[in-house]
């Protein structure tokens, strides 16, 4: 059911810029801070009070297929997006058909990797809707069996409010990083989602060398007068007609 924004009104302090940055800045940096040199911590060495700032944006996933991860536990602002309890729900609900399939490479190749995933997000518009973009990190963890199947993330949505729900996510840029043990993983820009990702290419207009080459403009046409003869291949006719007989008066 949706939900009017004036009761949203929370989120709209959200607008600050930088404020998705610097959440998932600091639960990379908390994620790195648990590595302590291995490569993937443990679901069980996560501790709330470390993730005080970020713990209303962040999530835990649990890999229940590939490429598909549940939310196990997830912060208020993910609930206040979708305008429900998301718990239980997969994390592609928060995405529209098109981007669901990036997200779902995004985790698995967080699960298979393991990698860390960071991804620019925007708002899906609509009546209601303001503009809105997102960041979203995916950091693996392991279970208690050892196997990692969990997923340590946040989603941090900026705006001047959420509108009206469920608000749903296209992904514009996504960058994913294999974790390398004993290493710090970097963190990097995410790359621009081409259109080809979303079959889009044939209905964008192209530009640049892919430009389509225009085709040439037909010329007027234009009536080309026959040179004329050299004297010496004109007639006796036509060298007397050059002449011109002046006479004193």
């Amino acid at each position: 059911m949706d939900r009017d924004f004036d009761i949203q009104d929370k989120v709209a302090r959200l607008g600050d810029t930088g404020v998705s940055r610097r959440v998932v800045a600091q639960m990379r940096a908390y994620w790195e801070g648990l590595r302590k040199g291995r490569d993937v911590p443990a679901r069980a060495e996560i501790d709330p009070r470390g993730l005080e700032s970020a713990l209303e944006y962040a999530f835990i996933l649990e890999r229940v297929a590939p490429g598909m991860g549940r939310f196990r536990l997830a912060g208020m602002h993910l609930n206040d997006l979708m305008g429900m309890e998301v718990r239980g729900m997969p994390l592609t609900a928060l995405f529209t058909p098109e981007g669901r399939k990036r997200v779902a490479d995004a985790t698995e190749a967080v699960f298979s990797g393991p990698s860390v995933a960071e991804l620019v997000l925007t708002a899906e518009a609509g009546i209601g809707k303001p503009a809105m973009t997102a960041r979203l990190i995916l950091l693996p963890m392991k279970s208690d069996m050892g196997d990692v199947t969990r997923i340590l993330g946040c989603l941090v949505a900026e705006g001047a409010g959420i509108g009206r729900t469920p608000r749903r996510f296209v992904v514009d840029a996504v960058h994913v990083e294999p974790v390398k043990q004993g290493q710090p993983t970097p963190a990097k820009m995410p790359s621009p989602v081409r259109p080809e990702a979303f079959g889009l290419a044939a209905r964008l207009p192209k530009f640049g060398a892919d430009a389509p080459k225009p085709a040439t403009a037909p010329q007027p046409f234009t009536a080309v007068k026959p040179a004329r003869p050299a004297f010496a291949a004109r007639t006796p006719e036509e060298r007397r007609a050059m002449f011109r007989v002046v006479t004193n008066d």
